[in-house]
């Protein structure tokens, strides 16, 4: 049975409005939730990158039932993994459980802010390897030194630890990337519905580990109004992961995007009110094997008409899939 869960998506609302969506989320019946780790919105006209761990933090605080994830956090720029492992280990306490580790290689628009440089994508892989290594070591407890080829870590402990640590998720967009989440992680993470994707998960060691994609949406009665907000906000998203991961700047999306066109979008992204599109656009993550589909709603002042409309014809919909 496929799980739904709602976007806390950081680029497009501030620290207290995400903390009252995920509140409403948990109402209207979403089954979890997720968070973007930002420190740069995509584009200017969504115009916001609050904290994510200190969002978590609260709405652990604000929520009692709702599983809490990073979608995704970078574990090897901004934050050093030891850092990583502390401020996992405490939303897992704060969370009693509820909270779950979502790690990925990066995007060169946020992790470019402390000019460390931006290396290869195959070099990002191994840093985030390192980390994970890091951060499991932590969360078994005791005291961890590590001197690695790109990580040193001199007699860390985590002196509050929960009884179950954090599961780990891991970012996936091709084959090394789905060893690295096979072979490290306990469960995948990915943006698009590529059964292949899942099969080489499966292949090294992925096979009945939770898989978890994510869909943006954008919901308004208004299906043009909707087709515009989805164009000013989203656009960037058409460009592919390949290429978003190494743009550094809202500046450098916007000109990526100039020539995509509100038709394009609304081709990509289901827009309006029309119940059967926002399922057909969810269906091939349930077809390819996902078992969990996270929902973006775009437009950070849309989401309190969406997460209505979402409890009582959205998801009811969703659950025959």
């Amino acid at each position: 049975m496929v799980r739904f869960g709602y976007t806390m998506m950081t680029e497009q609302a501030g620290p207290r409005e995400l903390v009252g969506h995920v509140v409403g989320a948990e109402r209207a019946g979403f089954d979890f939730s997720v968070i973007s780790d930002h420190s740069f919105p995509w584009l200017e006209a969504q115009g916001h990158a609050p904290y994510a761990w200190s969002v978590l933090g609260a709405a652990a605080q604000a929520t009692t039932r709702i599983p809490l994830m990073t979608y995704v956090t970078c574990p090897t720029f901004r934050y050093h993994p030891a850092v990583i492992a502390q401020k996992a280990a405490t939303m897992q306490l704060l969370s009693q459980g509820r909270f779950r580790l979502g790690l990925g290689s990066g995007e060169n628009l946020n992790e470019h802010i402390v000019g460390a440089g931006w290396p290869a994508a195959h070099v990002r892989l191994d840093l985030l390897e390192e980390a994970v290594e890091i951060i499991r070591s932590l969360f078994g407890g005791g005291t961890v030194s590590h001197h690695g080829a790109h990580f040193d870590v001199e007699n860390a402990r985590l002196w509050d630890l929960p009884d179950v640590p954090p599961p780990i998720g891991i970012a996936v967009s091709g084959d090394r990337s789905c060893e690295l989440a096979g072979r490290h992680g306990d469960l995948l993470i990915a943006t698009e519905p590529k059964q292949e994707l899942l099969a080489a998960f499966d292949a090294h060691g992925g096979s009945g580990k939770p898989r978890v994609g994510q869909v943006p949406v954008c919901y308004d009665p208004d299906r043009d109004a909707a087709v515009a907000r989805a164009h000013d906000q989203f656009r960037w998203a058409l460009g592919g992961w390949k290429v978003n991961a190494e743009l550094p700047g809202p500046a450098s999306f916007t000109q990526a995007a100039r020539h995509t066109r509100p038709e394009d979008v609304a081709d990509a992204i289901p827009c309006g009110d029309d119940v059967d599109a926002f399922v057909d656009a969810v269906r091939p993550y349930a077809e390819a094997g996902f078992t969990e589909i996270a929902l973006v709603q775009i437009g950070g002042d849309r989401q309190e008409p969406f997460l209505d409309w979402a409890a009582t014809k959205l998801l009811p919909a969703l659950g025959e899939l």
